[in-house]
């Protein structure tokens, strides 16, 4: 691979991880911004759950916009917003106020987590595509190995309002790469026909094709499975097992290590096995993983060790899912590779936003719901996959 496939994808990725580093850098304050604004752990938590809402939908406008104006225009605005609301949020003087400029930053975000996947479907499909992707996931992934660890040593000396002035820092050399280190990949003559109207077509289109809809979940419920474990693991590792924000920082970034490690393997497994074989074998043992950690948890087998063993295997064979279902799912929507980006991308935030949601409710402050809530996503995951790609497995070739 050349020098110039490793800067694309080291741009992407660093564009993509704008919006998670927001969250992953945010998640050891949430204890102490609580404590500083005087609200409670379930209202704390809205702070992150409105982030996921408007990260959610505002994907929906960024992929027709990209497939209308090219790849760069709309990334420029997404990362303006994404810098002025966290400029907000370092100031906000109360939760209402945090809770009103994270849902602004979340649709800043959006523009990240879209376009750089309708840039790689712009570039290549296949293998090279999956490979590209695994690479653009290698950078993203930095994202929670490094954003606890640096949000765990900004909040010991400038507390936690300094996680919000070094993302607005981060912003800012994410518009500077933008400027200076991309080009554009949707030449003019590819947005003529792109409009509102077709975006609401292409969208109905998507709706109706069972083989997007089928990958876009099961990357979705993968996706809900981290982000139910990233909701909760603060008050469970901190406030349960007693760990201090460093050390849960650690503890978080684990999984990240597996997950990023397994996925560059992508390309080679999709090259030699075919990658919806490769999808299926990944999602069969994630799930296993996942469920068996559940059982030990509610049997007992609680000690944060074991349960740390389960997440590290288990995210490992999430790292093949998630890089492996969105290539599949955007091979075959080249011309509206923005518009596809973005119902992906928003359903499955939605889907997550749902897993928080029915998660929380059961949350009591130990593992035991959040274990359930993870295996809860892999098991439906793995239920989707054979029913509706089982059969393709065996008579697939290799990509």
């Amino acid at each position: 691979m050349t020098a110039s496939f490793f800067r694309i994808a080291l741009i992407l990725g660093l564009l993509s991880a704008i919006g998670p580093f927001a969250i992953d850098m945010y998640l050891p304050a949430l204890p102490s911004i609580g404590v500083d604004l005087g609200s409670d752990n379930n209202v704390t938590q809205l702070s992150l759950l409105s982030f996921f809402i408007s990260f959610a939908l505002a994907q929906l406008l960024y992929g027709p916009l990209s497939d209308m104006w090219g790849r760069k225009l709309p990334l420029y605005l997404g990362v303006g917003i994404f810098t002025v609301a966290s400029i907000g949020c370092a100031l906000a003087q109360d939760i209402e106020t945090l809770i009103a400029f994270r849902f602004i930053q979340g649709i800043g975000g959006a523009a990240g987590m879209v376009i750089p996947r309708a840039v790689v479907r712009d570039m290549h499909t296949g293998i090279q595509a999956a490979r590209l992707m695994s690479l653009l996931m290698l950078v993203f992934s930095i994202s929670p190995i490094l954003a606890p660890l640096a949000g765990s040593a900004v909040i010991e000396f400038y507390g936690w309002r300094g996680v919000f002035w070094a993302v607005t820092v981060a912003a800012f050399i994410g518009l500077v790469l933008l400027a200076t280190q991309l080009d554009e990949t949707r030449p003019t003559k590819d947005r003529k026909g792109s409009s509102l109207g077709s975006a609401m077509s292409a969208y109905g289109f998507l709706l109706r094709d069972r083989n997007f809809l089928t990958l876009t979940f099961i990357g979705g419920l993968g996706i809900s499975s981290f982000l139910v474990y990233l909701a909760n693991s603060p008050f469970v590792l901190i406030q349960h097992y007693g760990l201090t924000p460093t050390q849960y920082s650690f503890a978080f970034s684990v999984n990240a290590v597996s997950f990023f490690a397994v996925s560059q393997a992508t390309g080679w497994l999709g090259e030699r096995f075919g990658l919806v074989r490769v999808m299926r074998s990944a999602v069969t043992f994630y799930c296993l993983v996942m469920v068996v950690m559940a059982v030990a948890m509610a049997a007992g087998i609680n000690q944060l060790p074991v349960m740390a063993v389960f997440l590290f295997i288990g995210y490992g064979f999430l790292g093949l899912v998630i890089p492996t279902s969105a290539v599949l799912a955007l091979e075959d929507h080249g011309q509206i590779a923005g518009t596809a980006s973005s119902l992906m991308g928003t359903l499955h935030f939605v889907i997550a936003a749902v897993a928080m949601v029915v998660s929380g409710l059961f949350a009591d402050g130990t593992a035991v719901p959040m274990a359930a809530g993870i295996a809860a996503c892999a098991l439906l995951a793995f239920v989707l996959t054979q029913a509706t790609l089982g059969r393709r497995a065996a008579a697939a070739p290799a990509e």
